[in-house]
């Protein structure tokens, strides 16, 4: 049986693919990468294995993506440089240019474990995943916008296409800018199959009817929170249907996650997640959740 695949958001998580903060980011200058001043690489870390606990408290399996002193901060954010499918990963083409290197670091580690390629985003091309929500196993959802671009969501049609997958693009916002760079997930977080929580202003008409005409249940983001945090109250990562993994520090979604039915668990990741501009799906790349 194989030990990857993954054309899902929220089914049980059994294999995922991390990276533990280290040299890079202790020696990464905040200017550089975006990151919020005076920032505590020290706090980061620490922050990160309470955040890895509960990842192997979830049950699932990690591969390691180690820190070889890089400098490559934000490759923390394993979501990003690849997206996993049932036969195999596609290593994307980074949006941002600093992340450029970190594809080549996830096709390393899916060759060492024997997990097949099943395509490649190349050239002018860009799509970070990040941009990619699986609404069902046939039906990929793409942001068009700052970091995923019309070459890339090209491209990713392409490669999808033999297989009877569907790619849906929607336009995103440009919102606080190009430096603070607004993902479909940073407005869109899957909790189930038939649960959202989003963030309905920022959210593209197009997706927000689709939703609707799917049936999907739609948790609203409070709004303070979702403002204070820059969008990171909605970055929740499930382990199984409705088991969720969220940053504390947000009352309000929190209880509006329970009212919808969610079992919450929190972690510290002030100095990590809003520091550094990325929440728990970020610090992830699912490689295989169970298939329904």
């Amino acid at each position: 049986m194989a030990q990857y695949g993954s054309q899902e958001m929220s089914a049980p998580l059994l294999k995922v693919m991390m990276r533990r903060p280290g040299a890079s980011l202790i020696k990464a200058d905040p200017a550089d990468w975006n990151y919020v001043t005076p920032f505590d690489s020290a706090k980061a870390i620490a922050q990160y294995q309470g955040f890895a606990d509960l990842i192997v408290k979830a049950g699932a399996e990690i591969i390691w993506l180690e820190d070889q002193d890089d400098g490559l901060a934000d490759a923390m954010f394993t979501h990003d440089p690849s997206l996993m499918t049932d036969k195999g990963a596609i290593i994307l083409n980074m949006g941002k240019l600093r992340r450029r290197d970190e594809p080549a670091l996830h096709e390393a580690v899916y060759q060492q474990h024997q997990i097949p390629v099943a395509g490649r985003i190349t050239g002018e091309a860009t799509v970070e995943a990040g941009d990619c929500i699986w609404l069902d196993p046939k039906t990929l959802l793409v942001g068009r916008g700052i970091r995923t671009n019309q070459q890339g969501i090209d491209q990713l049609t392409a490669i999808l296409a033999p297989d009877g997958i569907s790619v849906m693009a929607f336009d995103l916002p440009l919102w606080d800018g190009e430096a603070a760079c607004l993902h479909l997930l940073s407005v869109l977080s899957p909790l189930a199959d038939d649960l959202v929580l989003a963030f309905l202003p920022l959210l593209p008409v197009a997706l927000y009817k689709l939703l609707k005409q799917r049936g999907i249940r739609i948790v609203e983001a409070p709004k303070d929170e979702f403002l204070a945090s820059n969008g990171l109250s909605l970055n929740v990562l499930p382990t199984r249907p409705s088991e969720l993994i969220m940053l504390s520090g947000f009352p309000k979604t929190t209880a509006a996650l329970e009212a919808a039915g969610c079992t919450v668990e929190t972690f510290e990741g002030d100095a990590l997640c809003i520091a550094c501009e990325g929440g728990p799906t970020c610090l992830t790349r699912p490689v295989h959740r169970q298939a329904a």
